[in-house]
């Protein structure tokens, strides 16, 4: 296998094992849209990098994690629902990235690699990067595991128990922005919140507990990954944009796949 194949695939690998677990929340959760509003979020990050020259994967999640603490606050008033929020945030913060990245004339700026990504063009650096942000990311969610799941279940519940909802809910939703911002090398702005979903989607229906769906999620990820990859090298097919494609797939054979007993897991 040719070392940029392999850098690939170890990519691709790490981000499915992380946003695995972290999908499964988001689906229970139903915030789709918040994933979708930080992954737009990172083109400003991407802005900000090359106009202050810093690393842009440090910038990215500086961004990221800016915003969702700046969701977390907008969230305690009132006035407007949390959806109208998130459209609110992701189109400006979309929309100021573009400006910014057109108005820095002295870089020239591959802004199709960023909006669907390039897993082939993974460097050493950013397996660094994606494994040791996912580390760091798992054994995060891994400590918050319990209050985060009773708090999905039912808030008020978990709020008169003394979980402390505020601050579990803004560590998850940091760790959230930290891996979108690691794993938009692998596809992409576009389709990052993709590997958060699908997978996750997917394993719903095969899972009996939160936890299965969680190992499910990171296990039809990494196969999504590398079926995405074989399809990519066979047909020369975008790499990215294939290994989503792959994901949708099992999504829709998945009701195919013959079952006993089953029972969702959340």
């Amino acid at each position: 296998m040719d070392d940029f194949m392999l850098r690939a695939l170890l990519a691709g690998v790490g981000t499915a094992l992380v946003t695995g677990p972290l999908g499964a929340f988001i689906v229970w959760r139903r915030m789709a849209y918040f994933g979708d509003t930080l992954a737009h979020s990172a083109l400003l990050g991407v802005a900000l990098g090359l106009f202050m020259e810093i690393n842009i994967n440090l910038s990215i999640v500086f961004v990221c994690v800016l915003l969702a603490v700046l969701l977390v606050v907008l969230q305690h008033q009132r006035r407007l629902a949390s959806d109208t929020l998130l459209g609110i945030l992701s189109h400006s913060a979309l929309s100021l990235g573009l400006v910014s990245l057109a108005l820095i004339q002295s870089v020239q700026v591959d802004l199709m690699g960023y909006l669907f990504g390039d897993i082939l063009a993974v460097s050493v650096s950013d397996l660094y990067w994606i494994y040791g942000g996912g580390l760091f990311a798992l054994v995060s969610l891994i400590i918050i595991w319990r209050p985060l799941l009773a708090l999905t279940v039912h808030e008020e519940l978990a709020r008169v128990e003394g979980v402390p909802v505020t601050t579990v809910k803004l560590i998850f939703m940091l760790l959230v922005a930290l891996i979108i911002a690691l794993s938009m090398k692998v596809v992409g702005i576009l389709l990052v919140t993709s590997l958060l979903i699908i997978p996750a989607a997917t394993a719903r229906g095969f899972a009996k507990t939160p936890e299965q769906m969680a190992l499910l999620a990171a296990l039809i990820g990494c196969l999504a990954v590398g079926s995405g990859l074989f399809a990519s090298l066979q047909w020369d097919l975008p790499a990215g944009p294939a290994v989503v494609m792959v994901a949708a797939l099992f999504f829709f054979l998945a009701p195919l796949w013959p079952r006993r007993n089953q029972t969702h897991a959340a």
